[in-house]
């Protein structure tokens, strides 16, 4: 089992730089967790380095935008990496249209690419930042659509692999939720943010930058709340991480302030979830 620990400081000593999830971690969609901020400043503040690493579908610009809005100091962190960041490179080695499935707001993930965004009917490969409206629908609402592209064998590019996220007090779908569905009637689906391998790349490039040299990956501290994302990630990664428990699975073992350990446990075993550490929020 993993070993609870009651703040940042009691692990901050340990580790040269912080590969930190965004959403779930540091806020809800809707405000920011001032503990987190907190825990993220002070441990700059001693000399730490951190990384945010997101599944966001928009590129850095936009999700530094979205964090100043919501609260989080500036102070908090020395770089980001968004799923949108890597995402671009699959964007650029498709032949052909683009179908755009998602809100509009996404759009800044094609600027400075040669992406050619068409019609369903014309398009070459599918580009999913999430359900046209979060708010109204869920994945079951694309399964007709996405039955008639898997039939033609068109490529789905998933820009957010989280499956849902917080938004407030409630669980939003993902782009991820619509790739598994892809999946599920036999198309190809192709990932570049977490737990995939070119997020965690780009990362350890810009944490090596900030500390001068390539860092051990167990002299990182990977944070993150969501299991298929952030802990696989991690774990594939190879450095060591802090989960948090009251993001996404809350509900699995409790309270989202105070889980029940047994019901942890069972859960992170049945889910193959190696852990280091854990804690209900992120805190210093």
């Amino acid at each position: 089992m993993a070993i609870r620990t009651q703040g940042l400081q009691f692990l901050a000593q340990s580790y040269v730089g912080i590969l930190s999830d965004v959403w779930g971690v540091l806020h809800n969609g809707l405000a920011v967790y001032p503990g987190a901020n907190d825990a993220l400043v002070k441990y700059r503040q001693q000399g730490g380095r951190v990384v945010l690493i997101t599944n966001s579908p928009r590129p850095r610009p936009g999700v530094e935008a979205q964090l100043h809005e919501l609260g989080v100091s500036r102070e908090a962190y020395d770089h980001i990496v968004t799923s949108g960041d890597v995402t671009r490179d699959l964007i650029a080695s498709v032949e052909g249209g683009v179908f755009h499935l998602g809100p509009d707001r996404d759009f800044a993930l094609y600027e400075g690419l040669n992406a050619e965004l068409t019609t369903a009917e014309d398009a070459n490969a599918i580009v999913c930042t999430g359900l046209f409206d979060d708010e109204a629908e869920t994945p079951e609402d694309y399964r007709e659509l996405l039955k008639s592209f898997a039939d033609r064998s068109i490529p789905f590019i998933c820009a957010n692999p989280d499956l849902v996220v917080e938004r407030g007090d409630r669980l939003i779908w993902c782009a991820g939720a619509l790739a598994k569905l892809y999946e599920e009637l036999g198309g190809e689906v192709r990932i570049a943010g977490k737990p995939h391998s070119p997020i965690y790349a780009l990362a350890e490039r810009l944490m090596s930058d900030l500390l001068g040299s390539t860092p051990d990956k167990r002299e990182l501290l990977a944070i993150g709340d969501g299991l298929p994302t952030d802990v696989a990630g991690a774990m594939g990664y190879g450095s060591h991480l802090l989960y948090v428990t009251g993001g996404i699975h809350a509900s699995e073992y409790g309270s989202a302030d105070e889980p029940d350990e047994a019901r942890l446990a069972n859960f992170l075993d049945a889910n193959g979830a190696q852990p280091d550490y854990w804690i209900p929020k992120l805190v210093w």
